[in-house]
C-alpha cells in the first residue's frame, strides 16, 4: 500500500506551536512537522492540491492562510462533520458522544418552526491538540465507515467542509460593492444624510404624517407597545405591528406608518454607518455561519448577507473589466423534493419549465399563484386558508411526493427524528416538549393540557416536514457550490485584476455571494461565458451527484451583467 498522504491534520503540540501530521490512506502516519503559522502558510502553498486538510476549525486556521496568499481546495472540518456525526440516525458511535468537547458546535435547541431560520452557532471553544485533532478524526472515519449509509455521509461532510472553506473565500473576496449607488439610494429613499443624532429627512416627515394621524404629536414610533397603545387609542385594534396586519385595517395612519417603518428599517438595517462598517473598501464582506441553522442552511452572524434589500441590489457593481454571473434555481425545495420521493408526476411538471407553471399545466391547480401556496403548504404543513383547501390536489396529483412529507410530519409528532437526503438528523424533541406530551397522557390530564400537546406535537410535525426538504435542498447547493468552486479555480487568470478582493481572488473568477438557491459570481469579463457554463455544468454535477440518473432538472435564471439589480 502506497504511504503517499492523503490527509494532513494540523492541530498544536504541548508548547502551543503548530503540528502537521500527514496520514496515508490507511490512517497511518507518514511524516510529523513542528511549524509555527509562517511555517504552516508555507508548508500550504507547496502542498499537492489533492491533500485534504484536516483540523478543528476552518474559520480558525483557514482565515489565517487565505490571508498569507494560500488558497486549499479540500478539507474536513471537525467541527461541522462533528455536529452532523453525532446527531444523524445513520451514525451507531458511542465514542463521539463520548467526545464532549466537540459538542460547541451542535448546541441544544427546543426545535420548532423558528430553528429552522434563526439558529446561529457560536463560535466554540474546541480542542486543538495536535492528539486530541487525530482522535477525533480517526472517530469520524471509524464512525462513517460503520454507518448504514457510508457513500452518502461521505458526501455530505465533503459538501459541509468545502462550504466552510467557500465562507471564508466569500469573506476574503468579498462582493464588489459601489459606495456611490449605494449613497445614491440612501440619499433618493431617506433624503440627506443627517448630522450624527440627526434624522433623515423623509423619515422624519412620516412620522409627523403618522403624529398627525394619531392625533398625538408626542406618540413613541419606536416603541411597540407605546405605538401599539397610540394606534388602540385612534381606534385601531392592531396586536402588533407587523406590516401584514396592519395592512388590514382602513385608517388614515396605516400609510404613512407602513412608509415609516420601511424607510427606519432600511436607515438602522442598511444606512450610513452600515456602508461604513461593511462596505468601507468597495467590497461587502459578510460573517457567514455554515450550518448554522438546523437544517444545513447558512446563517450569517454579520453584516446581513441573507436580509440582503432588494432595493440595494444596484450597489452590487463588477469592477472595471470584469461583471457579475448571477444565477439562482427555481423552485429549488420542490424539485428536491420530487427527486427524493423518486415521484415521477412531480418531476415531469417541473421538467423544462418553471414547476408551478407545470402544475397549472397538468391540470392540478388553476393559476401559478395557487400552485405556489399549495407546494409552500404542502412543503410546511398549512392546514388552513388557501394552502389547506389546495393541497388536496397535491396529494391526489403527487402522491409520492406528498406521502414523504406527510410520513416525516407523523414522525415528529411521535417525537421521533427525521433524516435529510445525505444523513443529517433533525435534533430530538427538547425536556419540555416530552413533558407536555406525558402531562396530556395522564389519566387526571386536563383539556388544556390535551389541546397544549395536539399543538406542540403539530407544531414539531411541521418542523420535521420541512426539515427533510429544506435540509436536502440544503446538501444540493452545497454541491453545486462545491462543484462551482472546483471548475472556476481550473480558468485562466484575469489580464486585469481586481485588487480588491486580494492576492488569492484579485486574478481569477470567484464566487463572491452565496444566499440559500442564488450564487453570484465575480468574473474577468472575457471569462463570462465560460463561467455560465460551469455555473450550469455544477448543477447538472450536483444532481446526477446526489440523485443519480432520476430524471430531474434545476433550471437556473442566469443573468450576466455589470450590477446584481432585480428587473
Amino acid at each position: 500500500m502506497s504511504d503517499a498522504p492523503r490527509w494532513r491534520v494540523v492541530g498544536r503540540g504541548p508548547s502551543g506551536g503548530v503540528v502537521v501530521v500527514d496520514l496515508a490512506a490507511d490512517g497511518s502516519e507518514v511524516s510529523r512537522t513542528a511549524a509555527d503559522d509562517a511555517g504552516l502558510t508555507e508548508l500550504a502553498r507547496t502542498a499537492s492540491a489533492s491533500l485534504r486538510w484536516v483540523w478543528n476549525d476552518t474559520r480558525r486556521w483557514y482565515r489565517m492562510l487565505l490571508g498569507g496568499g494560500v488558497r486549499l481546495m479540500r478539507a474536513h472540518d471537525l467541527r461541522l462533520c462533528h455536529a452532523i456525526l453525532r446527531t444523524s440516525a445513520w451514525v451507531d458511535a458511542p465514542a463521539l458522544g463520548a467526545a464532549r468537547g466537540w459538542d460547541a458546535a451542535a448546541p441544544e435547541v427546543e426545535p420548532g418552526p423558528q430553528a429552522l431560520f434563526d439558529l446561529e452557532t457560536l463560535a466554540p471553544t474546541l480542542p486543538d491538540g495536535i492528539d486530541e485533532v487525530l482522535a477525533e478524526f480517526a472517530r469520524h472515519r471509524a464512525a462513517v465507515d460503520a454507518s448504514s449509509h457510508a457513500a452518502r455521509l461521505t458526501l455530505l461532510l465533503a459538501a459541509e467542509s468545502a462550504g466552510a472553506l467557500l465562507a471564508e473565500e466569500l469573506h476574503a473576496a468579498g462582493l464588489p460593492w459601489s459606495r456611490e449607488v449605494h449613497t445614491r439610494i440612501l440619499e433618493d429613499t431617506l433624503g440627506t444624510r443627517p448630522l450624527a443624532g440627526g434624522v433623515p429627512s423623509r423619515i422624519a416627515d412620516a412620522g409627523a404624517r403618522v403624529r398627525a394621524a394619531l392625533g398625538d404629536e408626542r406618540a413613541s414610533l419606536d416603541s411597540q407597545p407605546k405605538l401599539l397603545r397610540a394606534l388602540h387609542r385612534a381606534g385601531v385594534p392592531a396586536t402588533s405591528t407587523n406590516r401584514w396586519e396592519l395592512a388590514e385595517y382602513d385608517h388614515p395612519v396605516i400609510a404613512p406608518l407602513l412608509e415609516y417603518k420601511k424607510l427606519t428599517r432600511l436607515a438602522s438595517a442598511n444606512g450610513w454607518a452600515w456602508l461604513e462598517e461593511w462596505a468601507g473598501d468597495g467590497r461587502f464582506r459578510p460573517v457567514y455561519v455554515p450550518g448554522g441553522v438546523v437544517t444545513g442552511r447558512w446563517a450569517s452572524s454579520g453584516g446581513g448577507a441573507l436580509q440582503l434589500p432588494r432595493q440595494l441590489r444596484p450597489a452590487v457593481r463588477a469592477d472595471p473589466g470584469w461583471t457579475l454571473v448571477v444565477a439562482d434555481v427555481a423552485q429549488l425545495e420542490p424539485r428536491v423534493l420530487a427527486a427524493m420521493a423518486g415521484d415521477l408526476a412531480l418531476a415531469d411538471a417541473a421538467r423544462g419549465t418553471d414547476l408551478y407553471a407545470g402544475m397549472v399545466g397538468g391540470g392540478v391547480v388553476a393559476t401559478r399563484p395557487e400552485a405556489k401556496v399549495a407546494m409552500l403548504g404542502a412543503m410546511y404543513g398549512a392546514t388552513t386558508g388557501d394552502s389547506g383547501r389546495l393541497v388536496p390536489a397535491l396529494r391526489r396529483a403527487y402522491p409520492r411526493a406528498m406521502a414523504l412529507v406527510d410520513e416525516a410530519a407523523a414522525v415528529g409528532e411521535d417525537g421521533g427524528v427525521v433524516t435529510t437526503w445525505l444523513g443529517r438528523s433533525s435534533p430530538p424533541p427538547g425536556s419540555w416538549w416530552t413533558s407536555v406530551q406525558q402531562e396530556a397522557s395522564g389519566a387526571d390530564a386536563s383539556a388544556a393540557e390535551e389541546t397544549r400537546a395536539r399543538r406542540s406535537a403539530r407544531d414539531r410535525g411541521r418542523f420535521t416536514r420541512n426539515f427533510v426538504v429544506q435540509g436536502s435542498a440544503a446538501e444540493w447547493a452545497l454541491a453545486w457550490l462545491a462543484e462551482l468552486r472546483t471548475r472556476l479555480a481550473a480558468l485562466p487568470t484575469a489580464a486585469v485584476p481586481a485588487v480588491a478582493s486580494g492576492a488569492v481572488f484579485a486574478e481569477r473568477a470567484h464566487l463572491a455571494f452565496f444566499l440559500h438557491d442564488e450564487i453570484i459570481v465575480h468574473t474577468p469579463v472575457a471569462l463570462a461565458d465560460a463561467v455560465a457554463d460551469a455555473v450550469r455544468e455544477a448543477a447538472t454535477a450536483a444532481t446526477t451527484l446526489l440523485f443519480g440518473t432520476f430524471p430531474l432538472d434545476f433550471p437556473l435564471d442566469l443573468r450576466i451583467r455589470e450590477d446584481a439589480a432585480k428587473d
